[in-house]
This record gives C-alpha cells, sequence and structure tokens, in this order.
C-alpha cells in the first residue's frame, strides 16, 4: 500500500479517490465553504401569531369568567318559579346578600335592577 499525499483524497477503505463525496472544499481550488448561520428566533409573523392567540384566549377566558358569574349569581339568587326557556327574566336586589328573579320589567317597578337575562337550553343565562 503506497502512501498518497496529504493534498489528494484517497479512503483507504474503500480503496478509491472519494473528494466528490465530501461535504468540505479538499483543495485550495474548491468553493469557499462557509457554514450557514442558522437564525433561531422566532420570525415576527410567528410571535404575531402567537400572540394574537394568546390575546383570544385572554379575551375568551374573560368572556367566560363573566357569563359563570352571572348564571352563579342567577342561581343563588331568590325565585319562586321554573324559568321558561329563551325567556327573559329582570334580576333585583332583595338586600345586601340576596337578589331576586322575577317577569316584571324594571320600568314597572321602583326595585334595584341589575340586569335582564334569557335561560338558554343548556342552563346558562345571558345578560341582555
Amino acid at each position: 500500500m503506497s502512501k498518497y499525499p496529504d493534498n489528494i483524497v484517497f479512503n483507504y477503505d474503500k480503496k478509491e479517490f472519494d473528494a466528490f463525496s465530501k461535504e468540505y472544499p479538499t483543495n485550495s481550488s474548491a468553493p469557499n465553504f462557509n457554514l450557514e448561520l442558522i437564525d433561531k428566533n422566532l420570525p415576527f409573523d410567528c410571535q404575531k401569531y402567537f400572540k394574537n392567540q394568546l390575546t383570544e384566549l385572554q379575551d375568551n377566558y374573560l368572556k367566560i369568567r363573566e357569563e359563570y358569574h352571572w348564571t352563579e349569581l342567577i342561581y343563588n339568587s331568590d325565585y319562586k318559579f321554573k324559568p321558561d326557556i329563551g325567556s327573559t327574566y329582570h334580576l333585583y336586589k332583595k338586600s345586601e346578600d340576596k337578589n331576586f328573579l322575577s317577569i316584571i320589567e324594571p320600568e314597572k317597578w321602583n326595585a334595584k335592577h341589575i340586569g335582564s337575562f334569557t335561560l338558554l337550553s343548556y342552563g346558562k343565562w345571558v345578560k341582555i
């Protein structure tokens, strides 16, 4: 086995010249070899997408929290009738810690009106 000079690319295991298969330049006349720098920062569009998604989630959370608050407030109030789905009812202040639900509209009564609500089919109250 004869030794080849260092500037010749010879693979002794395969017994062949393999300069063409290398991923790097093998002589001084080969094209310039530069490492490609990889930018690992999130692109602006990607950052904008995630910020928008987060904002939507926060808005949805606040909306759900408010809906839950009103529904819980009505179910904890006093009423002596079975509310009909789709009908409008009015919530009034009864005492410092109690409220009551009524069908009487606020214009026809002189009680502290909290809000008007409609019962949905799955038991949630919606403020109107």
